[in-house]
């Protein structure tokens, strides 16, 4: 009997205004809550024969290639300093993911720092995200500091070079509209 009234006053405190029986260790909580990878990038050095090649293997419509440069309210930074760097882009949209293809112009940013050094490859890994920059302070006090910065009209993004911790570059995009 002792017993039982032992387990119904742990019960009884379980349910204090203010506990939850379940409560989740805070520890536990994501950085990047989103469980969905939106894009796969790859620096290329030939955006148009890249593109190419992989609508044919993909049996895609051939990618529009076009020159994405720095919007004025949200300029492109790299390693902190505003930069002119610009590049050419491709989107081919599969059902789950898309793949974006980079070719660089120029000096100044991750695109081409990743081609000098690695040549053509996988460049980084992209996350939609809200409340980016504080996304980037959380991962920047785990080692992963923001390496490039920019956007769009309606939205910007951010690259946080996670390769030592998770060995890729992780790209965080938020839409503003």
């Amino acid at each position: 009997m002792k017993t039982l009234l032992m387990i119904a006053f742990g019960i009884v405190l379980l349910y204090l205004p203010g506990k939850d029986l379940f409560e989740k260790d805070s520890s536990n909580t994501p950085v990047i809550e989103s469980k969905k990878i939106g894009q796969v990038a790859i620096v290329v050095e030939d955006i148009e024969a890249s593109g190419k090649l992989w609508a044919e293997v993909l049996g895609l419509d051939e990618p529009e290639a076009f020159v994405s440069v720095s919007h004025p309210e949200r300029p492109t930074t790299f390693n902190g300093e505003v930069t002119h760097a610009e590049a050419k882009l491709a989107f081919l949209k599969l059902e789950n993911l898309e793949i974006e293809l980079i070719q660089p112009m120029g000096e100044g940013s991750t695109w081409q720092e990743f081609l000098d050094t690695h040549g053509e490859g996988i460049h980084h890994f992209a996350f939609w995200v809200e409340d980016k920059e504080g996304i980037a302070k959380k991962l920047s006090t785990m080692g992963m500091p923001t390496v490039q910065t920019g956007g769009w009209e309606t939205g910007g993004y951010t690259y946080v070079d996670a390769r030592d911790a998770l060995g890729a570059i992780v790209e965080l995009l938020e839409n503003y509209e």
